[in-house]
């Protein structure tokens, strides 16, 4: 039991296998190993002889190392314009006399109905919501199992978030890793490794 793997909720698990970087040959780039796992329902494991693998995943693919630093500084940038478009929006609604809105009743928050800033929905503008769809449409096309269209992106595929914004740019972290749990980010990211 205290060995056992388990799972709360569905999760994908990241990280990332970097071989030797010797010099490529003229021929070759230099790739990295995506290592993934996730799960689709709740699951605990205590022993794997009896495990059934029909809600647990894993896989690997191999993805040239200049395209993950490319997508990671432009993810980088993304989340940025999403930190700065959350303070403006910020600062605009508590420039706002709180009386005025007591008044008009506008002003009705409890502390569960408060989420935390980093899961409120972000509204972007037109340029921010282009390089969003450019970033969305990279990683749709390092990720996918299967040729990924070539088509653009006409929407994106999950809410725009702090935290949606963070865990994407934490999935191309070489160094670290990352966990993403339920969520349309999560339905989005194992819809590519399907």
């Amino acid at each position: 039991e205290s060995k056992a793997a388990s799972a709360s909720y569905k999760e994908i698990n990241i990280q990332w296998y970097i071989p030797s970087l010797t010099k490529p040959s003229n021929h070759t780039e230099t790739k990295v190993v995506f290592l993934f796992a996730y799960n689709i329902n709740p699951i605990k494991m205590s022993d794997i002889t009896i495990f059934s693998p029909t809600t647990a995943f894993s896989g690997h693919l191999w993805i040239p190392l200049a395209r993950i630093t490319s997508l990671r500084e432009k993810l980088s940038d993304l989340k940025k314009r999403v930190e700065i478009l959350m303070q403006s929006s910020k600062s605009f609604s508590t420039s706002i006399p709180t009386s005025f809105l007591e008044q008009s009743g506008a002003l009705k928050i409890s502390p569960s109905d408060n989420p935390k800033m980093s899961d409120a929905k972000v509204d972007l503008d037109e340029k921010t919501e282009e390089i969003a769809k450019k970033c969305l449409f990279e990683v749709r096309a390092l990720l996918s199992v299967v040729p990924a269209p070539s088509s653009p992106l006409t929407e994106i595929p999950f809410d725009v978030t702090l935290q949606s914004i963070t865990n994407l740019e934490a999935m191309f972290d070489l160094a670290n890793g990352c966990t993403i749990t339920e969520g349309r980010l999560f339905d989005w990211i194992v819809s590519l490794l399907v």
